[in-house]
């Protein structure tokens, strides 16, 4: 019988909805039972005639555990998609338990273990909101104290921002904008259904808020040679740490051949063309093109920038000099970052040629 220990609910999701457990290959086993006595939640259990395991209990597998198959000598174990678990953990719901699961469990799980951290803690004030797209704010927020800044950012880097008077953990959003001298720092942020903090950002925040920031974090920085031709990728508001990187370019290299591509699903959802038309106008070496799964007649916003039907994985391959001889730049939507991750490798790009933003947006 499953055990009530191990069933209950997975981060608020019901463990019966979870399809997350082993199967066994029958051909493959070798019948070392490994698994049975190596699982202490009594997944398996062993058939001593037929010398082989049987899963029993598949709601005791703990979500995304893959331990018995990592020991299987015979690889005779296998799961489902570590994607279904990722998917799950980017509901809204599930986040926003596990985040009231560690502020209940504070004493327990708190670390008594002092990391030094090379970043700090500085307080924003925010100076203007861009509301100009209904699910994305542009966001400037510069140093409440002058000379307290992230003055030493690097483009591609992002900070931890904290909700005003609230006891809610902090939110990452990638820093937007190469630094301009006065620590001033813009944010994509992103409507997400149900959010605490988007909540509060769209329907409460205004120029004059303070808030606490950490930072800067990540290193998804501009690590290729001078003469190296570049290919930016972004997926939704990925685009931001790329428009940091894109700014850098053109301010200390505007010919360098440079192409972007940013995906969204439809024309209505690309949120930052003044900012691309800008980037254009200084930066002669830049191509642009927007890849909308729909595509509703876009009124022309350069010659430099085109619209493409489709999405970044088409629009990549549309053209045979994508990604060629570059070094690519890629942030977005996990999903979107292992797809063109497969893509690229089955196209033979050299891993060191391939740079993707792990933090995401």
């Amino acid at each position: 019988m499953p055990n009530p220990q191990f069933t209950k609910p997975w981060h608020g999701v019901p463990r019966e909805s979870i399809h997350w457990n082993p199967s066994v290959l029958e051909d493959v086993c070798i019948g070392c039972g490994t698994c049975v006595t190596g699982c202490s939640r009594l997944v398996y259990r062993f058939d001593f005639e037929r010398k082989k395991p049987v899963v029993v209990d598949p709601l005791n597998c703990m979500v995304g555990c893959t331990t018995c198959a990592n020991t299987c000598p015979a690889h005779a174990l296998v799961f489902p998609p570590i994607a279904l678990v990722l998917a799950l953990e980017g509901l809204t719901d599930v986040r926003h338990s596990v985040e009231d699961d560690l502020q209940a469990r504070h004493d327990i799980l708190a670390s008594t273990v002092k990391v030094p951290h090379p970043d700090r803690i500085i307080s924003l004030i925010v100076k203007s909101i861009d509301k100009s797209v209904g699910d994305v704010l542009r966001v400037t927020l510069a140093p409440v104290t002058p000379g307290e800044c992230f003055c030493e950012f690097a483009p591609g880097q992002y900070i931890e921002l904290w909700q005003p008077e609230s006891s809610h953990l902090s939110r990452s959003y990638s820093i937007a904008n190469a630094p301009h001298g006065d620590g001033s720092v813009t944010l994509h942020i992103r409507k997400v259904e149900g959010g605490r903090f988007t909540q509060w950002a769209f329907d409460a925040m205004k120029v004059g808020d303070t808030c606490q920031a950490r930072g800067p974090l990540v290193e998804f920085t501009m690590r290729s040679p001078a003469d190296m031709p570049l290919l930016f990728v972004a997926g939704g508001t990925g685009l931001a740490p790329v428009l940091a990187l894109l700014e850098q370019q053109a301010n200390f290299a505007p010919q360098r051949d440079m192409v972007l591509i940013w995906g969204m699903r439809q024309v209505a959802d690309f949120y930052a063309l003044d900012a691309l038309k800008a980037l254009v106008a200084r930066a002669p070496g830049l191509r642009i093109i927007l890849a909308a799964d729909k595509l509703q007649s876009p009124a022309e916003v350069s010659p430099a920038i085109q619209f493409l039907e489709g999405n970044v994985l088409g629009a990549m391959a549309s053209d045979a000099a994508l990604p060629g001889q570059r070094d690519v730049y890629a942030a977005g939507p996990p999903v979107m970052l292992r797809e063109l991750a497969h893509a690229l490798d089955a196209l033979g790009v050299d891993k060191t040629h391939v740079h993707m933003d792990s933090f995401g947006v």
